[in-house]
């Protein structure tokens, strides 16, 4: 199995702590996206899109990241429980958070964090109100649950695996979760999970 990674990605964290989490063995293929690696012929023949990650199972190649979350989850069964229910409205829950993992977080927190660590954006203001409305309502999720999907109070699942990287860099993004005690300890949770890591290294 092969991942094509940039570091610095919020995306490719999520697939890189999914495949942790699992104990999976794989090969990280950096791409070094300063060069263009990601607009070249042979990348593109991997993601006509031009973007990352890239997941390479054997004959299985998902070029987004919450597709690689949901196939890995399927793949291999883990003892920490059902990362991906395959009934419908357990499926339907955790979607709900894969969901807002890539609108809602990507253009509130990720966006915040890019524009403060890499000057990459435009609206500086309407991301970081864009994530004091995500983290307001995730907070109030999570004041009576664990996790943030499944049952009154949640069993892990991808929905928190692709939710955490915009929470972990929201700091550097200049957004204080200090307000935001449910989702300290949810953070603290995934944390705790073996297997963990953390973006960088730095960040242990």
């Amino acid at each position: 199995m092969k991942l094509y990674d940039v570091k610095l990605s919020t995306d490719c964290y999520k697939v890189r702590l999914m495949l942790s989490l699992l104990g999976l063995d794989y090969e990280p293929v950096p791409v070094d996206v300063m060069a263009g690696e990601h607009e070249s012929e042979k990348f593109l023949t991997l993601n006509p899109f031009g973007k990352l990650p890239v997941l390479v199972d054997g004959d299985v190649t998902l070029r987004d990241c919450h597709a690689a979350l949901v196939f890995l989850a399927l793949k291999h069964k883990h003892s920490e429980g059902n990362w991906m229910p395959t009934d419908p409205i357990g499926a339907g829950e955790v979607m709900q958070w894969l969901s807002v993992a890539a609108n809602e977080m990507q253009h509130g927190l990720n966006e915040a964090w890019l524009l403060e660590a890499f000057n990459i954006g435009t609206d500086p203001e309407g991301a970081q109100e864009r994530a004091k409305a995500v983290l307001d309502i995730m907070e109030q999720h999570l004041q009576a649950r664990d996790w943030l999907a499944l049952g009154q109070l949640g069993r892990l699942t991808v929905g928190d695996v692709a939710c955490y990287p915009y929470i972990a860099v929201a700091p550097d993004g200049k957004i204080d979760l200090s307000p935001y005690t449910a989702i300290q300890a949810w953070m603290k949770r995934v944390e705790a999970l073996p297997g963990f890591v953390p973006m960088l290294p730095n960040q242990e």
